[in-house]
């Protein structure tokens, strides 16, 4: 039975279904819901008391399965590795929290990472722990998160971002195509040159990948070339829908995937982080209008202009 080195500060916790019926037991169901997990891990987390109701009471091996009910468990890992950024905080208030991200810090507990994540170091370092946050941003990719600080008024933050009243703006970088160098080199490229991509995206193999499919739109990103140095071109990207890897698949259906790109076109194979090579795409601006507060914020962090 393997020894875990590190555990997540805060409970997670899985709602039990009511459409599961062929269930009995709280650990039939943990077994087949995590199939990632090892039976005997579950086994031996409920064994050691790691596993309980909302009230605080513990699970064991035969307690039954519940509909409705919460059960709580702490992320566990073998190993845990370091990122060795830090996080920065840029605006702070009672409602909400904006920070830096560096590249390569997951934002909330993943994989192999429970306590190495921007909200739990977040959480520790202002101790609040109801931070979260209100939006995604890839392991890989660095910028500005908005985190909520406030249970009460966590929705509307939310709804920011799925009814579209937030601005939101990258910086990335990548390899002109050779008809855009040739264009460069022969003095006929003119800046800043737009593409607005329109398409349709799926799940792809492996089901963490992503793929332009046939279809109705789904996705809608407004890309610009806005300086050229050498052979490297920085782009300011502006994502109008929100699909996972939509900017990383839009700018490699252009013929320029980004730098230091792990995914895409070609999935990489799979190896420690390489802290020398972060992907170069970073969050560098969000504008809003505090749906609480009602402050008008425009947010932005130094991005690649020095490329």
């Amino acid at each position: 039975m393997p020894s875990f080195s590190a555990r997540a500060s805060q409970a997670s916790y899985v709602v039990l279904p009511e459409n599961v019926t062929d269930k009995n037991t709280v650990l039939a169901f943990l077994v087949w819901h995590f199939k990632q997990i090892p039976a005997d891990i579950w086994r031996q987390r409920i064994v050691e008391g790691k596993v309980h109701w909302r009230n605080g009471d513990l699970i064991d091996l035969e307690t039954a399965f519940v509909p409705r009910e919460r059960v709580y468990y702490y992320r566990e890992v073998i190993q845990e590795s370091l990122i060795p950024f830090t996080e920065r905080i840029l605006y702070q208030d009672e409602q909400i929290l904006i920070a830096y991200k560096p590249a390569f810090l997951a934002v909330n507990p993943s994989g192999q990472f429970v306590n190495e994540c921007l909200v739990n170091r977040l959480r520790n370092r202002i101790s609040c722990p109801d931070l979260i946050a209100t939006h995604r941003l890839d392991r890989a990719t660095s910028g500005l998160m908005l985190m909520s600080l406030n249970k009460a008024t966590r929705h509307d933050y939310h709804q920011l971002f799925k009814t579209g009243n937030i601005l939101k703006e990258y910086h990335a970088l990548a390899y002109l195509t050779p008809e855009l160098l040739n264009e460069y080199h022969n003095g006929r490229l003119v800046l800043p040159r737009h593409w607005s991509i329109k398409n349709r995206m799926g799940k792809s193999e492996p089901s963490f990948m992503m793929k332009i499919i046939e279809g109705e739109p789904n996705s809608h990103s407004i890309i610009s070339l806005i300086a050229v140095k050498g052979t490297v071109g920085l782009f300011l990207l502006k994502p109008i829908t929100g699909k996972t890897h939509q900017l990383r698949v839009h700018m490699a259906s252009l013929g320029m995937s980004l730098i230091h790109d792990t995914l895409y076109p070609n999935l990489q194979d799979k190896a420690p982080d390489n802290f020398t090579r972060p992907l170069k795409l970073m969050a560098k601006r969000l504008c809003f209008t505090d749906p609480i507060t009602h402050i008008k914020h425009d947010i932005s962090c130094e991005g690649f202009e020095g490329f």
